[in-house]
Formats: C-alpha cells, structure tokens, sequence
C-alpha cells in the first residue's frame, strides 16, 4: 500500500490490515468485550502498519469495536507520518498531553462505549497506568478489562504474507551469522565486526532489528545484552552474538557463538545447549503446550552435571518487534497451545560457573509435521 511521500506506505496491502483487524474484532468478541484500545507499538504495526514511533508523546490508540470502523487517535504533529505508512482512514487528532484522554473520551462515547466493556492492554509496553487513569475519569461507567494478551494470541499465526517476510528476514540474519564468523581473528574489536555486518547485510538488500544487536567477545559474555564497544577479541577467548535481520518490519533472530582457538568452559556450555535445544524442537509440534516445550529443553539441563545453568524460559513468539509484551512465552507451566504458522525463537544461552553467557538457538515455524528450521546455519560452535 503506497504512499505519496516517497519511501513511506504500509508494508502490506490494505487487504492484510483488514483481515488482521476482522480476526482481532472476531477475538474482541469471543472475550466478551465491547470494544478494544490498542495502544503497543508493535501491536499498532501490526494491525496497521504504522511503527507507533511518534507515540513516545502519549498513547496512539487505536480503538476496535463491532460494527465500527477502526479509528485511530493520535497526536496532531504526527499526522502525516500516520497518515503516510498506515492503512487507517479515520483518524482523530490531539495536540498536548492533557489533550489525550479527553479525545479518547469523546471517541468512546462516539461510539457508544462510554458505560461498556473495554478491553486495555495493560501489561503491554506504551500504555501507563495515569494513562487508564485519565481515560476512565472521562468515561467513569465504562470497565477496564485487561486485554494484554488478545492482539498477541491472534498475532501468533502468521499468514502466508507474513511468513514470506520471516523467511526473508532469516535470510538477511543468515547473512549476519557467516559475517560475523568469517570476521573473526584476534584483535579485531566488536565494534568492527558489528560493522562488518551492517554493511554485508546492507548490501543484501535489508537491515538488522534496531537497537537488538549483542556482540560480545571474551569476558564481556558475561553481559546480557550487551551492546558491541571497542574491545577486541584475544587468542583462546569466546564471540557471543544475537541478533536479527529485518525485512518488512518482522525480524527473525538468531544466537550464534564461536571461539577463536579452544575455551574449555564455551565448549562445554555450548554442547549441553545444542543437546537442549535439539529437545526443544523435537517437543514443538501443533497441540503442545508452550510449558511442554520448555520442559522437554529444561529436563536435558536438569539431569546434566550442571543443573542449574539454565535461568530463563527456553523461547518466545516472534514476528513484529520479539520484546513485546504479551506475547507467547515458552516458560515453565505456560498453558498456551502451538498452532501450525505460528513462529517461535528458542535462545539456549546458559550461564557458565564464570559468568560466562553462551549458547544457541533456532528460530522455527510450527508445521503439522513439526517445527521447520528456517535459518540455513547450523547451530554448532563455530571455531574461528
């Protein structure tokens, strides 16, 4: 869906956004609810193909009801991005923050929602609670339901649109992964080889899932997280690197560790991470529970020497922006059921008796014959 701006649009035809928002309406819905503001970024991109970057300001919501046509309130400055890289027609400006909960309200009542049932999402990112504040002092009768969880569950299944984005963003993280093997010697700084990457993957026609990028060389794998600095890498000492290309907004991470001459405690930790994650994989199929899944790569760890080397779940839904919250998280006890085109990406990254932070993962598509590995690198330690 084109704009007039150059380089702006949607992503997607209008016709996806539809079927995104009918599929999140029918959700709306079977939860009982009168209508739904949707306020997390990564939800808003979803459903419109607007990044939601211009809401640091104050919430963008978008407001979805039965029967009435999806309306966007957002701040007057931003309106011609909005307008330029989303599929929303109607759309309702405010200009300062104390503008913000006053156009909801009027919005609301609009549409007759003053008094009913509104789904929040309440445990997502960009929505604070003097935001639901404010709004519910315009709209007193209307009750807050917690609806964190609703745009994410439709979310998960990804159409073929969508899994064609996926298969291209791997593609570009493929492209990340030898980059970054291929860059390793000693002396060469994190800094340099996050460079080198940035520009293989530029020239592959694409860019990385920004600001996500941990490089780490050495002792710095003991950082989650960390960001590459000016640190070179040394005979005999560990490269850790997680990242994620992007291609039409959804990103398909990947970790990926190697070793520039031997490192006894990387080499152990990597093998008993490769053993879990193999587990993992086999466990994922339609049907599974999501703590199923944990559990089969948990157990592996469990009966190891090192039984407590695993501190975190075992993986995550993906698609637009992978640290939303609300999304499918593959964690001890979660309830939540595998469908066939939903994507997932398992990071096994353990932590070593030093600190060190280390391990690999897969990032797959669940098929009715099970999980569909979609990187073309292998997930072995990679000896530079």
């Amino acid at each position: 869906m084109s704009s007039a701006i150059p380089l702006t649009g949607t992503p997607f035809p209008k016709s996806e956004y539809e079927r995104r928002q009918q599929k999140v309406l029918e959700a709306i819905e079977r939860a009982k609810l009168d209508g739904l503001l949707v306020t997390a970024h990564g939800h808003l991109q979803y459903l419109t193909g607007y990044s939601g970057k211009g809401g640091y300001f104050a919430p963008f919501p978008l407001i979805l009801a039965p029967g009435r046509t999806p309306t966007l309130v957002a701040r007057e400055y931003e309106l011609g991005a909005v307008r330029a890289e989303s599929c929303v027609a109607e759309i309702v400006p405010y200009t300062e923050q104390n503008d913000f909960a006053r156009v909801c309200g009027d919005t609301l009542r609009r549409f007759g929602l003053q008094n009913k049932r509104l789904g929040f999402e309440l445990g997502c990112w960009n929505l604070a609670p003097a935001d639901v504040t404010a709004i519910q002092a315009q709209i007193p009768e209307a009750k807050v339901i917690d609806a964190t969880r609703l745009v994410a569950s439709v979310a998960a299944v990804k159409t073929d649109l969508e899994l064609q984005a996926m298969r291209a963003a791997m593609v570009l993280t493929d492209v990340a992964v030898r980059t970054f093997q291929l860059s390793l010697r000693e002396g060469i700084t994190e800094s340099e080889v996050a460079a080198d990457i940035d520009q293989e993957v530029k020239k592959a026609g694409g860019e990385l899932q920004a600001p996500a990028t941990t490089l780490l060389f050495g002792e710095r794998t003991k950082l989650s997280h960390g960001s590459p600095m000016d640190h070179p890498i040394g005979n005999n000492e560990p490269a850790f690197m997680e990242l994620g290309g992007l291609k039409q907004g959804y990103s398909a991470g990947i970790v990926r560790t190697a070793v520039l001459g031997r490192h006894p405690e990387t080499e152990s930790l990597h093998a008993l991470s490769v053993e879990a994650l193999d587990a993992v994989i086999a466990a994922i199929k339609p049907g599974a529970t999501a703590g199923e899944v944990d559990a089969a790569g948990r157990k592996v760890i469990e009966r190891s020497a090192r039984p407590k080397v695993l501190n975190h779940r075992v993986g995550y839904q993906t698609g637009i922006n992978w640290t939303e919250r609300g999304n499918l998280s593959l964690e001890p006890d979660a309830t939540d059921v595998l469908q066939a085109g939903m994507t997932l990406h398992m990071p096994i990254i353990l932590c070593g008796e030093g600190g060190y932070l280390l391990g690999t993962s897969e990032h797959v598509l669940v098929t009715e014959r099970g999980a569909e590995i979609l990187s073309h690198t292998p997930h072995t330690l990679y000896r530079a």
